[in-house]
């Protein structure tokens, strides 16, 4: 009997690798077609009933837990009135919509900042491209208080993001902890909304800040990152991005004291408060803190006025190692993701 068990487990084998079946690393299975490496699994989601399933959460729920095959999700155009939850015991999953103006996720959640976000990713290795998300709570601007409602809130490890958009106020991207890569994606709030203690790079990405939308006078704050101690890896990075909106705004403050954030060769507009970055707790502390400009330009990116500690003359080396994709991929997991 074992003789005939392991003959028809060599067959399957064969069988799979004649298809083009193949482990990409650490038993996560997608499927070579020429030079591409494509998910080995495509379910589809149409709110009218017309594919697989009519909510983007109930595809999520078909995949099993503890999946080790890529499986792509795709979502045709529309608006989507629905939370969506990718818990940590579901990875190798990719969204993937029909454009960041035309597949839409929307919801309103507000009553704790936990609860408040429309997307929530847990799981590792979460790949999503051409959708958006808004937290529909105080975006569009309305009359309701302002308030902490996340659009999402990323926490696996090894996600990325391309030409996604993420719409709120306040605390709008909660980028909690893991290694993130966002590209072509855009960005929108006010106060905060670009948050949290995980390791990313926002390469090409459109900052939008709405900062005529809070109280009349008040700037507001693109980032509050929160690297927590100066042996934690963690660090926002904007590589070639175009920071623009109304109102005005700080470029960032420190939600943990030893915060770190680098604008590389970023586009920023008259938006910009000319000093640039606030210390908020961290007043007294602030040799701490990592603030770094480089190569920047636009009228919003003239340092004369900049606080004195931000840290303009960082090792030139040490700042093209975090400006580099090696900062969030030094395994090539972003090369390992099928499309």
């Amino acid at each position: 009997m074992m003789i005939v068990v392991r003959c028809y487990w060599f067959a399957c084998l064969a069988l799979l690798l004649g298809l083009g079946l193949m482990a990409v690393t650490n038993a996560q299975f997608a499927v070579r077609r020429g030079k591409k490496l494509l998910p080995y699994q495509t379910i589809f989601v149409d709110q009218n009933g017309k594919r697989n399933f009519s909510t983007i959460q109930s595809a999520i729920d078909s995949i099993p837990s503890n999946n080790s095959y890529w499986v792509s999700i795709k979502v045709k155009a529309g608006t989507y009135r629905e939370k969506l939850n990718i818990p940590h015991e579901k990875p190798y999953i990719i969204l993937k919509g029909d454009g960041k103006r035309r597949t839409l996720v929307v919801w309103g959640d507000h009553g704790t900042l936990l609860q408040s976000p429309t997307f929530t990713s847990m799981a590792d290795n979460v790949v999503v491209k051409c959708m958006s998300f808004r937290n529909s709570y105080n975006n569009p601007i309305n009359s309701n208080p302002r308030i902490q409602a996340a659009a999402a809130m990323i926490g696996g490890d090894k996600a990325s993001f391309y030409r996604v958009g993420f719409y709120g106020l306040q605390d709008t991207l909660w980028d909690d902890q893991g290694r993130h890569y966002y590209k072509l994606c855009t960005i929108q709030g006010a106060v905060d909304f670009i948050f949290g203690g995980g390791q990313s790079i926002f390469e090409r990405c459109s900052i939008s800040v709405i900062g005529g939308a809070i109280e009349e006078g008040l700037p507001g704050f693109i980032t509050a990152q929160a690297r927590s101690s100066s042996h934690d890896e963690s660090g926002f990075v904007f590589k070639n991005c175009n920071i623009f909106g109304n109102g005005t705004t700080y470029l960032g403050r420190p939600w943990r004291s030893y915060a770190r954030v680098v604008f590389y060769n970023t586009n920023m507009s008259n938006i910009v408060q000319p000093k640039g970055w606030d210390p908020w707790h961290s007043i007294g502390h602030e040799d701490k803190l990592t603030f770094v400009e480089y190569g920047c330009f636009g009228p919003g990116s003239n340092t004369s006025q900049r606080v004195k500690w931000a840290k303009s003359n960082v090792d030139l080396v040490s700042l093209e190692q975090l400006a580099s994709t090696s900062f969030v991929d030094s395994e090539g997991w972003l090369q390992n993701q099928p499309f």
